[in-house]
Parts: C-alpha cells; sequence; structure tokens
C-alpha cells in the first residue's frame, strides 16, 4: 500500500507541479480589463503594411558629408561655378533631431540626449514656477495692502473725543 501511494504522489507531482514548474502560467487578467477580439488576417496584413511603411519612412536618406564627402564636394563646386555663393548656415539641429541620431547609435548615445532634453525641461518647470510663486507672493502682498488702508484711513477719520 505504501507503494502505491508513493507512486500516485509522484505521478501527481510530475503531472500537475512539474509542469507548472517548467512551464509556468501567467497569472489571470484583472476583472476590469476588457479583452481586445483578436484580429482577423485582412486587418493583420494592414498592420503590418502599415508599420512597414511607418519604419520606412523613419530612416533619413540624406546621411551627412561624414559618409560621402564627395558628393557633397560636387553639390558646393556647381554652386560656386554658378556664381551663387550661399552663406553657410550655423543653424544647430532641433532636439528630436537630436534624438533620432542619439536613438541610432545605441543606449549609449540615448541616455545623455535624453537626460539633456529632462533637465532641459526641468529647469524650465523650475523657472515657471519660480515665477508663479513671486508672483503669487506679490499679489498676497497687494491684497493685504488694500484690507490695511481702509483701517487706517477709518482711525485717521473718526474724530478723538476728549473728557
Amino acid at each position: 500500500m505504501k507503494v502505491r501511494v508513493v507512486c500516485r504522489k509522484i505521478y501527481d507531482y510530475i503531472r500537475y507541479d512539474l509542469k507548472e514548474i517548467a512551464f509556468p502560467s501567467s497569472l489571470p487578467d484583472p476583472p476590469n480589463i476588457k479583452k481586445r477580439r483578436k484580429l482577423t488576417w485582412e486587418e493583420r496584413i494592414w498592420v503590418l503594411k502599415r508599420a512597414a511603411r511607418l519604419y520606412a519612412a523613419s530612416w533619413v536618406r540624406d546621411i551627412g558629408p561624414d559618409l560621402h564627402p564627395n558628393d557633397y564636394k560636387k553639390d558646393e563646386m556647381a554652386d560656386e561655378t554658378n556664381g551663387e555663393k550661399k552663406p553657410s548656415k550655423g543653424k544647430e539641429p532641433s532636439t528630436l533631431e537630436d534624438l533620432a541620431v542619439a536613438a541610432r547609435g545605441g543606449m549609449e548615445t540615448l541616455r545623455p540626449a535624453l537626460q539633456c532634453v529632462y533637465m532641459t525641461r526641468a529647469s524650465a518647470y523650475r523657472d515657471a514656477l519660480k515665477s508663479f510663486i513671486e508672483g503669487y507672493q506679490e499679489g498676497v502682498q497687494q491684497v493685504m495692502e488694500k484690507k490695511e488702508d481702509p483701517k487706517t484711513q477709518e482711525d485717521a477719520d473718526l474724530p478723538k473725543k476728549s473728557t
């Protein structure tokens, strides 16, 4: 009888517990989550096409003078031969362009770029909050002065009684 019990326990362990250990089942969704319907094959193909278009549009076609310097030299020489000299623009790239370049460089270059963006935003929020507090304090002081002024005028208007 003991062998039978041991075999049953081993069988139950393999059937239930070991399967759960090797291939754990996920937790059920919370009750407030609504399940979405599965996409049809047409919708899946549409999503795939849309994602491919967006991905292809995200690539910049002009990779810059560093990788193709000869092409840019030809363009500059053609402009100079036409007699048109364009002033060199010292235009700084926008924040979005900086992030796009940093994202292509990987996490090592993206982290400092994101830190710069967040620090800029934080300083802007801090400055705005400081100016709001200063304005609020000025407004409170003006209200307090207005409340004090009528009291001093009323005291001056009342004649002093002599006995």
